[in-house]
């Protein structure tokens, strides 16, 4: 589960979908020719291979569905990047 607020980075997950569900919120998904909104119970998954960039306007809860060895940023490492996750 993230919070996430404003832009994130391009990125794609070369081995792996992505399933990106809001629990509340709402949530841009940009790829490179149209945006997809998702609000509160709604789900997207983006294939793996395929650039994205999430967005939020205003802070929203996301459950993310994805291996545990799973980048955060996929193939684009910056200061966004997280190599250890925090475990619940």
């Amino acid at each position: 589960m993230v919070k996430l607020k404003g832009d994130f980075v391009w990125h794609k997950h070369d081995d792996e979908d992505e399933l990106f569900l809001v629990l509340e919120g709402k949530l841009k998904i940009g790829f490179r020719d149209k945006t997809i909104e998702i609000g509160t119970g709604e789900f997207l998954i983006v294939p793996r291979g395929v650039e994205h960039k999430p967005f939020a306007e205003e802070e929203v809860s996301v459950l993310l569905f994805e291996p545990a060895s799973t980048l955060n940023t996929g193939d684009t490492k910056g200061k966004l990047t997280r190599e250890t996750l925090d475990k619940i």
